[in-house]
C-alpha cells in the first residue's frame, strides 16, 4: 500500500483521522509542488472565504450574537475536519493544504477571538493568553521553517482547538457557563501542546543540525591534500 492510500489495513480509523500513526503523504512534504487545486483544497478556499462574512454578520450585530454569523463560524471549523477527511478519501494530499490547513483554523480562532473580545462574550484575560499562545505557535513555526523542519500536529493540539472553537462558537450563541468552560478546556489544552510543540521542535532541530554535521564531516576528512 501506498502512503496515500485510504483502504489499506485499518482504513476506517484512518479515514476519520483517528490513526496518524503513518508517514506524513509525500505530497504534503517540503520540497513538493504546491498542487493547488484539489477537491480539499477547494474547501479550505470556501473556509477562508467565510472568515470576512462572519465577521461583517457579527460586527453588523448590537451584542455580537448572530444566527446567521454563528452559522458561518460552525461550517468554518467544520470544514477543518471536512477537507482532511476528503483528503484521505481522495488520496487528493497537496503541499497547499498541509500549508493552507493550520493557518485557516489560526485565522478562524483569532476571528472568533475578536467578535468575542468585542462584545465581551468570553473573560478577556483569557483571550489575550490565547492570543500569546498563537504568537509561541508563529514563532516556532518559522523557527522550524527556518530550520527545514515541519512540526507536526499532536493530538493535545487537536483537542485543544476543537473545544477553543467549540467555546468561541457557544459563546456566540447563549451566555453563560458553558461556552467559557469549553474555552478554558480547550485553552489549557492548547497550552499543553505549545509545550510539546517546542520540546518536539527543538529536538528535531538538533537531530536534524547533527546529522547535517555527520554527512558533512568525511567529505571535510578528505578534502585536505598533502
Amino acid at each position: 500500500m501506498t502512503d496515500v492510500d485510504p483502504f489499506g489495513r485499518g482504513r476506517v480509523r484512518r479515514l476519520f483521522g483517528l490513526d496518524r500513526s503513518g508517514p506524513k503523504p509525500r505530497q504534503t512534504r517540503k520540497g513538493e509542488p504546491l498542487n493547488p487545486w484539489t477537491i480539499p483544497n477547494a474547501v479550505g478556499y470556501l473556509r477562508l472565504a467565510g472568515i470576512p462574512v462572519f465577521l461583517i454578520l457579527s460586527y453588523s450585530s448590537s451584542d455580537g450574537r448572530s444566527a446567521a454569523a454563528a452559522t458561518i463560524f460552525w461550517l468554518i471549523a467544520a470544514g477543518d475536519y471536512l477537507d482532511g477527511f476528503l483528503a484521505r478519501a481522495t488520496g487528493q494530499y497537496s503541499r497547499m493544504g498541509a500549508l493552507m490547513d493550520p493557518f485557516i483554523d489560526r485565522l478562524t480562532v483569532i476571528s472568533g477571538a475578536v467578535v468575542c473580545w468585542s462584545f465581551e462574550l468570553l473573560p478577556r484575560w483569557a483571550l489575550v493568553v490565547l492570543a500569546l499562545r498563537e504568537l509561541a505557535m508563529l514563532i516556532l513555526a518559522e523557527y522550524g521553517l527556518k530550520n527545514g523542519v515541519d512540526i507536526a500536529i499532536n493530538w493535545p493540539g487537536r483537542i485543544g482547538v476543537f473545544w477553543i472553537m467549540a467555546g468561541l462558537f457557544f459563546a456566540m450563541v447563549f451566555a453563560g457557563w458553558l461556552p467559557i468552560a469549553f474555552f478554558f478546556l480547550g485553552l489549557a489544552m492548547a497550552l499543553l501542546a505549545t509545550v510539546l510543540y517546542a520540546r518536539t521542535g527543538v529536538l528535531a532541530v538538533r537531530a536534524a543540525k547533527a546529522a547535517g554535521t555527520a554527512h558533512r564531516a568525511p567529505r571535510g576528512e578528505r578534502s585536505p591534500r598533502g
